[in-house]
């Protein structure tokens, strides 16, 4: 079998599906790895690493395209044209494994349909203890609330540490992280090795001993968030009455931070709106917020995707790609991911797709011709009914 990995196309991204190390992996298990000229290049992989762990080099991406399979870090709906330039080269039977975004584009996903290719969208896999190794979404959060931080750091007009000086004492900058999932506690946990004293909201109470257990303060808001779990873990959407209370809550807070770093979002859902304009304005000045949520929408009433906004003396950034910013580490946890995922499937060289496991059920979302996965075709359906 033979698997390959294509230079992403997407403006900024410089991360790659598969680092070198992950070759004589998968040799192990039977495949041979055709890498494009340059697809590492950018984070920190030079051909010449591929090539010394046995990966085949090619010119011309058609050549790469006839693999078996095809690893993207981007794929269907997160590439810059919905995937349109691959699909248009792929042959029917041919396999993508990438991230796809099927929740919040699921027309990209059904322009898919119709090729009669493979698509398995990464972001989809369960949260069950089997799948940790192959969590995409987590590997890439933890960059992300690392590097939101040393944004926010690089920003702020203060230093993050208490100093007692010979020119006198610095406080310690004060950071509000808001959402304690994967990217929230690596915040936590960065700025706090920064010396910044912490404090951190989630509208799952479970997460409390989480937030202490690196040194945070866990807010606590009077309102009810009983609810606000789904089975998976995940937080939910909640109704427009309970958010209100939230922001209300919540000013006061985001008042007496330098930093406010937001990272809740709602998968195939608009992101929260949870700090607003007036609670921007009660910042101290010079104040940063990074909201990792912009990409939905925000979390911010004022954030704008991959821009800088300065409103009344805070600086907003909402970076929508914050993981390829970091793209070696990144890169190399997402490749770590990718292999695990395929272990689970191939077997003596051949990807089986056994649609009794779990994982392969609830990643799937195109095969033989139709969307395989129920959530995405109920998002479609209300359009095809006009």
């Amino acid at each position: 079998m033979k698997i390959a990995v294509l230079k992403e196309r997407y403006p900024g991204e410089r991360r790659v599906a598969l680092t070198p190390a992950n070759v004589p992996q998968l040799a192990k298990l039977g495949i041979e790895v055709l890498i494009e000229r340059g697809a590492g290049v950018e984070a920190g992989f030079p051909d010449k690493q591929y090539e010394e762990k046995g990966a085949v080099l090619v010119e011309d991406p058609a050549a790469a395209l006839q693999a078996d399979v095809l690893l993207q870090v981007r794929s269907a709906g997160m590439d810059a044209d919905n995937g349109e330039l691959v699909r248009s080269h792929l042959q029917a039977g041919k396999i993508v494994i990438g991230s796809c975004d099927p929740l919040g584009k699921p027309q990209a996903i059904a322009d898919w349909a119709g090729t009669g290719v493979s698509l398995f969208s990464l972001e989809l896999i369960p949260r069950i203890t089997r799948a940790q190794s192959m969590d995409v979404l987590s590997s890439q959060a933890t960059i992300a609330g690392y590097r939101a931080v040393l944004e926010a750091a690089t920003e702020l007009p203060k230093l993050f540490p208490m100093m007692m000086t010979a020119a006198g004492t610095l406080t310690a900058a004060k950071v509000f992280v808001i959402g304690a999932g994967v990217a929230g506690l690596q915040a936590i946990a960065t700025a706090r090795k920064l010396g910044a004293i912490v404090s951190a909201y989630d509208v799952r109470p479970a997460c409390r001993e989480q937030v202490e257990s690196l040194g945070g303060k866990f807010v606590e808001l009077e309102i009810d968030a009983t609810s606000s779990e789904d089975k998976g873990g995940y937080a939910k959407a909640m109704d427009e009455e309970f958010y209100r209370k939230q922001r209300a809550l919540m000013a006061d807070v985001v008042a007496g931070s330098d930093v406010v770093i937001t990272t809740a979002a709602i998968p195939g859902r608009k992101s929260p709106l949870l700090v607003t304009a007036e609670a921007v304005r009660g910042m101290p000045a010079g104040g940063v917020i990074i909201d990792l949520a912009a990409e939905r929408g925000g979390n911010c009433e004022l954030s704008q995707p991959d821009q800088r906004v300065h409103e009344h003396g805070i600086t907003i950034l909402g970076p929508t790609n914050i993981a390829a910013e970091i793209p070696n580490h990144a890169s190399q946890m997402l490749g770590n991911n990718v292999v695990k995922f395929l272990a689970n499937m191939v077997k003596e060289g051949r990807l089986e797709m056994n649609l009794e496991d779990e994982i392969v059920r609830d990643t799937l979302v195109v095969h033989k011709g139709e969307i395989t996965n129920d959530r995405i075709r109920s998002s479609l359906a209300p359009a095809s009914s006009d």
